[in-house]
């Protein structure tokens, strides 16, 4: 009986609508893809069913019958994520470059190959500043027991001033020789940076060597890796050092707990945002530099809401959200209740329900589709 009244009915709306001034057919319509009559009719009908459902609810009308899922809520914590999109990167990931240009007399690791911080990875042929130091320390040695003597001398009034001066300026200038020619050689020697692994060998032993954009070797740490974002200006204020962060790598299908380590000081004027790390541990050795990473970072949290299913909030023709509610239940039957809800924000196919809903309601949450105010429901 209800088909047939909403059959008849929705068919006189139809020719009404089509009875107007502009007696346009809705065929007509889509053709031209005129889009402000078409929603126009559409506004139209809706409220008209809106108000043939009000009027058949009233009625006493044979109801049907419809099997759902039911849900009880209650209060529980709601987080709102900002997903973004980052890149994995370490700040230990480094081309190490020679300091002394010659031939590459010693090469002692190779790729793969794990190295300590200070470690010697290799020698530059130093063109003979060993033999210069070694004269020099002579001259030094030399130098410094000349003064020691004239010191003594100095001490029981024996000599001039000047002589005493002359020993010691000697000595100390012996002194910073040596001292300089040491920190030349210093840099004959190539070191590790910090402890890691050998990624690359870009040369070989016995060739010629200089400071260039390939150098010598690339060394990575991977047990200090984080992930580099870019965060819309907006949220400035709702990010800070410490927040929690999920980190989800595609390539390893693996999520990783992060948090925020640093949080940018400055706005790029190019696209208004500033930018954001998020430490991440590498437990497993998996993570890699340049690896793309999403990014989902609490940016609101309310402890004490309602929270539904995404799919289970309708709109109705005057653009209320509402929810069915299960009313009169018995546990396995009840009555289809439509309650005007007011929705807060989304995240991850959940909604936050800000009024309209009580804990200990039944809602409705598989077959919300189906069913109608009024109708009974078996669960």
């Amino acid at each position: 009986m209800k088909k047939i009244i909403l059959i008849t009915i929705t068919s006189i709306i139809v020719l009404s609508c089509g009875g107007k001034d502009n007696n346009t057919s809705i065929e007509t319509l889509i053709s031209t893809k005129n889009i402000k009559a078409l929603q126009e009719k559409k506004a139209a009908l809706q409220a008209e069913i809106t108000t043939i459902e009000k009027a058949l609810a009233s009625l006493n009308v044979k109801k049907e019958e419809a099997l759902v899922s039911i849900l009880t809520v209650k209060d529980t914590v709601f987080n709102h994520y900002l997903d973004i999109q980052g890149n994995v990167d370490t700040k230990e990931n480094i081309i190490v470059q020679p300091e002394f240009s010659g031939t590459l007399t010693s090469l002692t690791v190779k790729a793969g190959q794990r190295v300590s911080k200070g470690q010697i990875l290799g020698r530059v042929d130093d063109g003979g500043m060993s033999q210069q130091l070694a004269s020099l320390e002579n001259q030094y040695s030399l130098a410094k027991t000349t003064y020691e003597r004239q010191k003594n001398l100095w001490d029981k009034k024996i000599g001039s001033e000047i002589q005493f001066l002359q020993v010691q300026t000697q000595m100390i200038a012996a002194q910073k020789g040596v001292a300089q020619i040491k920190s030349q050689l210093a840099k004959t020697i190539i070191r590790a940076p910090f402890s890691g692994t050998i990624d690359e060998v870009f040369v070989e032993k016995g060739q010629v060597v200089a400071p260039s954009v390939q150098g010598l070797m690339r060394i990575v740490n991977l047990g200090s890796m984080y992930v580099s974002t870019s965060v819309p200006e907006s949220y400035i204020g709702k990010l800070k050092v410490g927040d929690q962060v999920e980190v989800f790598l595609s390539s390893l299908n693996k999520t990783y707990k992060g948090k925020v380590r640093q949080v940018g000081n400055f706005i790029n004027p190019n696209n208004r945002s500033f930018g954001v790390e998020v430490g991440l541990p590498n437990p497993d050795n998996l993570l890699r530099p340049n690896q793309v990473a999403k990014l989902k970072i609490i940016d609101y949290i309310n402890k004490k809401v309602i929270v539904v299913p995404t799919n289970v909030v309708q709109e109705d023709g005057e653009q209320n959200k509402f929810i069915f509610t299960v009313d009169r239940s018995n546990g396995k039957t009840g009555i289809a209740k439509k309650v005007i809800v007011t929705v807060g924000k989304t995240s991850d196919n959940v909604s936050e329900i800000l009024s309209g809903l009580t804990t200990q309601d039944i809602i409705v949450i598989e077959g919300v589709n189906n069913i109608s105010e009024g109708m009974k429901l078996n669960f």
